[in-house]
């Protein structure tokens, strides 16, 4: 067998990649795959809202900052999950076995996983080793480079050709961008 006629040869290596074989091994088709890139995305979008939401506020500290985002964060990847229980449970009316249940918990480690570096950031910024202006700024420009990056990733492996995919990550661009501003308007009402 040729490294091209293997299964899997050719594919990108990677985090993404690694969890995308994991997660088809676990399901036998691409759902998980799906559930795990859509939670990650929630979760991106949720964080981002949170940084600036805290950074526009005159009177933010960064305990209150680290807090937020981390139990933002938390709170959107635990109702992801809450909510993937409950689907599971009205459409196939039986608990998650241990596989799905796997599956749910891998897809909702990676929603968390969204949160890492930022609140790396801010937990430096509240024991004074940088300061929080720049910890915020720093953690907005992760979580934008993080969609970009996961709507390059998106429209790269469509079949469309290069100026649809174009006008669709522009139109990604824009819907992004106005999902950030419902966001940070609902925070800081």
């Amino acid at each position: 067998m040729t490294d091209r006629t293997r299964p899997g040869a050719g594919r990108p290596r990677g985090r993404t990649a690694r969890t995308r074989e994991h997660l088809e091994a676990l399901d036998g088709h691409e759902d998980a795959f799906v559930m795990y890139f859509k939670e990650r995305v929630y979760a991106t979008f949720t964080g981002l809202a949170i940084v600036l939401v805290v950074s526009a506020d005159d009177d933010h500290d960064a305990r209150h900052a680290f807090l937020a985002l981390l139990l933002g964060v938390l709170g959107i990847t635990l109702a992801g999950f809450v909510s993937d229980v409950i689907s599971h449970l009205a459409v196939h009316q039986e608990f998650p076995t241990r596989v799905d249940m796997a599956i749910l918990l891998r897809i909702a480690g990676g929603a968390l996983s969204t949160v890492i570096t930022p609140a790396v950031l801010l937990l430096l910024a509240w024991l004074d080793v940088i300061g929080l202006v720049g910890a915020l700024r720093a953690g907005t420009i992760v979580y934008i480079v993080t969609l970009g990056v996961i709507g390059w990733f998106a429209v790269r492996r469509s079949r469309l050709q290069w100026w649809k995919q174009l006008l669709v990550l522009v139109v990604l661009v824009a819907l992004g961008l106005a999902v950030v501003a419902l966001q940070t308007l609902a925070h800081s009402l």
